[in-house]
Parts: C-alpha cells; structure tokens; sequence
C-alpha cells in the first residue's frame, strides 16, 4: 500500500536514435549476405535481445540450428564443383536464399515494428499535466460527490467588545424659524411706524 505521496514510476525503455538503428540494421543485413546466411544468427540474436519475446527467443534456436546444416552440408559436398550435383547444388543455393530472405524480412519487420510501437505509446506515469496524488485523488473524490451547500453560520457577538453606538445626528438650525421672527418683528415695526406718522399728520 501506498500513502499519500507520489505514484512509483516503472523504468522506461529508451529509443536509440534513427541513424543509430539504421547503422545497425545495415551491418547486421550486410554481414547475413555477405557470409551467405551463416551469420543471421546474430540479427536475430539481437532481435531477441531487443524484443525480449519468447517467439523471437525460438526463431533465434531454429536459425542456429538451420544454420549448423547447411554449415554441415557445405562441408560434406566435394570441394570440386564438378563433382556435385545439380540437385545438391539447387538445394544448397535454395536453402541458403531461403535462409537469408527469412532472416533479413523478419529482422527488419520485427525491429522496425518493434521501436515504432515503443515511440507510440506514452511513458508510464508522465501526464501531459502531472498532479501530485492527493490533488488527483482529491480531484476524482469530488467529481463523484454532489456539491452540497453549507448553511451559513450567524458568528455569536463578542462580550468583550465594547457595543458601537450609531452617532445621533445633530438637529439643523431653524434657520426658517429665525427668519420668520424677524420677518415679523420687521412687518410690527414698519406698521408701528405708519400708524405713528398718520397720528402726527391729524394733529
């Protein structure tokens, strides 16, 4: 079991270069045509070495062996042409064309195959945006569970702390009031006047 941490990462198989892989592939074909066949054991060999599969593992086997054959063929035919006959010689040279078309097809099919599914596929454990784990777990826990609304909670008062009063507003001043009186004690003074000079004028 894992805790809350990173998710362990599995080794990847990292992908030569393609002119190393094709500066491979030219020698082990050239050296297969060149020894007529009697070398594509160590294509395969390396195909087997690559691939790590158990098909290629017996196809190695059963190219050794066909191999050794003809390597014991040869070596039991006279050494003067003229004394073989055609039929051994159409067996040996069928024999040796077969091996070497086999051994170059499948080689360079299986290896081609091989290194372009390895580029394909993307490596273990590297998201286009990695996540730690409790972020994913914790992204796919909320995913599956409804949001729920939380009632809000009323925060209870604080009995330390002093109670704000809101401040009074001052009244205006009765400007108006003013206004009026003086107004008024104007209109009394002016009437005072008039009834003074009427009685002044009848004397």
């Amino acid at each position: 079991m894992h805790g809350y941490g990173p998710m362990p990462q599995q080794p990847t198989t990292s992908r030569p270069s393609p002119a190393t892989l094709t500066t491979v592939r030219v020698i082990l074909v050239a050296l297969t045509v060149l020894s007529c066949g009697l070398l594509g054991w160590a294509a395969m060999l390396r195909l087997a070495i690559v691939t790590r599969r158990p098909r290629d593992w017996f196809l190695l086997v059963v190219v050794v062996a066909l191999n050794v054959g003809l390597f014991a063929f040869i070596m039991a035919t006279p050494d003067d042409p003229d004394q073989m006959s055609d039929a051994a010689a159409l067996f040996m040279m069928l024999w040796i064309l077969g091996l070497l078309a086999g051994v170059i097809t499948y080689y360079l099919y299986a290896e081609i195959r091989h290194y372009n599914a390895l580029g394909a596929q993307a490596p273990y454990g590297a998201p286009a945006h990695p996540l730690p784990y409790q972020q994913q777990h914790l992204a796919r826990h909320q995913q599956h569970q409804p949001q729920q609304r939380q009632p809000q909670q009323h925060q209870p008062p604080n009995p330390y702390t002093a109670p704000v009063t809101p401040p009074t507003l001052k009244p205006a001043p009765r400007r108006l009031d003013q206004v009026r009186a003086e107004l008024d004690e104007l209109s009394d003074y002016l009437r005072q006047e008039n009834k003074d000079s009427r009685d002044g004028e009848g004397r």
